[in-house]
């Protein structure tokens, strides 16, 4: 399955000139911050968000998103964030923030 090549430029657009990579992993498009993956146009549609694990029941309650399940096992820290949830460009301007936010306070990968 391949991700959505509209969510992805829409994920572009809210990075604006930030400086980022992107790579093809897990099905999707990642967007990388200092080498870590703050979010991801999904293989299966809709977005991956990085956030803080803490953070994870109150997000988690929010229509449309889950802690994200890979290969059936939780992934800690990792949100499933539903093609429908993420329509709206602030809804996904949300997203793609709380991805960032949790990225920008960890140290740069080499």
């Amino acid at each position: 399955m391949t991700y959505d090549a509209l969510l992805a430029d829409r994920v572009r657009a809210c990075l604006g000139g930030s400086p980022h990579d992107e790579r093809a992993m897990f099905g999707g498009l990642a967007f990388l911050v200092g080498g870590h993956m703050a979010v991801a146009a999904g293989g299966g549609g809709g977005l991956l968000v990085r956030c803080d694990p803490v953070d994870l029941p109150e997000h988690g309650a929010t229509d449309g998103v889950a802690p994200m399940v890979m290969r059936g096992r939780p992934m800690t820290g990792w949100l499933h964030v539903a093609a429908e949830a993420v329509e709206d460009d602030d809804a996904l301007r949300h997203w793609v923030d709380v991805g960032l936010a949790y990225v920008a306070g960890l140290p740069a990968k080499r």
